[in-house]
């Protein structure tokens, strides 16, 4: 279970919980094949933790993965 971030701030940053979902699959597949990390330091062994910390950082967005 992902505790960090929580969803109340990740809407803070994408207004949808869906949104959310889609753009963090999405980018946990492709930082399982390429391994083109935006963040020096991930604090989650986990694609999926590591993709929602990238949109803590503001360094992914929605619109990324239009």
């Amino acid at each position: 279970m992902i505790l960090e971030p929580s969803i109340d701030n990740l809407l803070n940053k994408i207004d949808s919980k869906y949104a959310i979902v889609i753009t963090s699959a999405k980018r946990a597949r492709e930082l399982h094949e390429e391994q083109n990390y935006m963040l020096d330091n991930h604090r989650s062994p986990k694609y999926v933790g590591q993709a929602l910390e990238e949109i803590m950082d503001d360094k992914l967005t929605v619109e990324d993965y239009k």
